[in-house]
């Protein structure tokens, strides 16, 4: 009997026994890691590492790092963004057995590579100093079934960025609450029928997934040895009915994330907020025109009781693939990227990057090298800051968000043309993740 068949049954009766965390450390125990760990070089010379990634900022990182280090060096081959392609690129990597030594994966991917073995176990190289430094929410997220899987490279609490002007000409202030949103919504059509105060995004489910986790919505959970499932739970059909009510309505615009049609509406001021992450931040400055510089500003993220809370939307974690020999110098690399001033002053060397820092301690690093003149000098790191320490800690990603995401995106495409409704996308995407997660063999406990 070959190995690979032998190997195949035990991650299948791993992945079937996963417990509360989410994927159980046994997976990849499984599939086997990468027990470098001596320099795979000559004597005098540094470890070779080799990095995928695609964040704004990476190879400023990846050239200070090299700068400064002569005892491990970094290959750096920038990818498309995950959703664009660099994910796909990366499974075929591991599959082919060249994989890079360490890549970026973000949170809600993290569990997907987790369970189909494509990277190790790293906790024998972060102490529980090292995962100290990191935001709770953050390493809960990368920390399965008791194993750690990756190091977090920043965290992304959803705030609100809104036109100062235009709120101000409508007479309305930012939000504290949905009901109050909702409120504003009506009020700024009323003032200015052109315009709108957000879009929801039908290509980005990941915007919708961070409202879920705000209202404290999980959609993953564990029973004894079998998963839970609850994408389309009554909490989130309560975010559901909200924005539903909002589109019927036409008090928000639908129209695909970081479009020409999205930017266009930005620029004209047809579209007033923006419904972001932090490292939207980034992408407003370096999106919109010069003219627009000092007519935006942060708020928090609208709640539904007023009191703070936020879900993430994002964040991006370095995470070690299996094959790698190099586990070690990875992860001197990645903690070097992730909890030093130096590593975080040159991903936002760039310009462009509102990255919020997974170690809080360089949040102030992060905020004195980022320039507010956009955002009229406004400490937005505070704003970031709080929704941060907001973030919900009762939330589990599930291990095929690939699928999950592919169903919400291709029934979200139908709410433009109101051919299709959310409540019935969450029951597509719920149909669809019991099936993929069935037929990897895993157990799903039946509601």
């Amino acid at each position: 009997m070959s190995a690979a068949p032998a190997r195949s049954r035990r991650v299948r009766r791993a992945a079937a026994a996963l417990t509360a965390a989410a994927l159980s450390a046994t997976l990849l125990a499984a599939c086997g890691s990468g027990d470098d760990d001596g320099p795979a070089a000559g004597a005098g010379k540094p470890v070779d590492i080799t990095f995928w990634g695609w964040a704004k900022g990476t190879k400023q990182v990846v050239d200070a790092f090299n700068s400064s280090h002569k005892d491990v060096h970094v290959s750096y081959e920038e990818i498309p963004s995950g959703s664009a392609g660099g994910y796909a690129k990366l499974s075929n990597a591991v599959k082919a057995g060249n994989a890079p030594d360490v890549f970026n994966v973000e949170y809600p991917q993290l569990p997907d590579f987790v369970s189909q073995g494509a990277v190790q176990d790293i906790s024998q190289y972060v102490d529980a100093g090292l995962k100290g430094k990191y935001l709770p929410q953050a390493v809960q997220l990368t920390t399965l079934g008791g194993a750690t899987y990756a190091l977090p490279l920043d965290a992304a609490p959803q705030v609100f960025y809104y036109r100062k002007d235009l709120f101000a000409k409508a007479g309305i202030k930012p939000p504290a609450t949905w009901d109050e949103f909702r409120t504003a919504a009506e009020k700024l059509k009323q003032a200015a029928p052109d315009s709108r105060i957000a879009t929801f995004f039908p290509d980005d489910p990941t915007t919708f997934e961070a409202m879920a986790w705000q209202a404290g919505a999980p959609w993953f959970g564990t029973s004894g040895d079998s998963w839970q499932v609850s994408v389309d739970g009554p909490g989130t059909q309560k975010v559901a009915a909200y924005w539903q009510k909002m589109i019927d309505d036409d008090l928000v615009r639908v129209e695909p994330s970081f479009s020409q049609q999205w930017t266009a509406s930005l620029q004209k001021g047809q579209t007033a907020g923006y419904l972001g992450a932090s490292w939207g931040g980034g992408v407003l400055k370096g999106t919109l025109p010069k003219d627009q510089s000092g007519k935006w500003a942060v708020a928090p993220l609208p709640s539904w009781n007023g009191t703070p809370a936020s879900g993430m939307l994002g964040g991006s974690t370095f995470a070690v693939s299996k094959d790698s020999k190099k586990a070690k110098a990875a992860v001197e690399f990645a903690t070097w990227a992730t909890t030093t001033a130096q590593g975080i002053q040159a991903r936002i060397s760039s310009g462009d990057s509102s990255a919020y820092p997974a170690d809080p301690e360089l949040v102030p690093v992060a905020a004195k090298a980022f320039a507010t003149d956009f955002y009229g000098g406004q400490d937005i790191y505070t704003v970031y800051q709080s929704g941060a320490r907001s973030i919900g800690q009762k939330w589990t990603w599930g291990p095929a968000m690939g699928v999950t995401n592919n169903s919400l995106k291709d029934s979200f495409g139908k709410l433009s043309t109101r051919s299709g409704t959310i409540a019935q996308a969450l029951a597509t995407a719920q149909k669809d993740t019991l099936s993929e997660m069935k037929n990897r063999g895993l157990k799903v406990a039946t509601r």
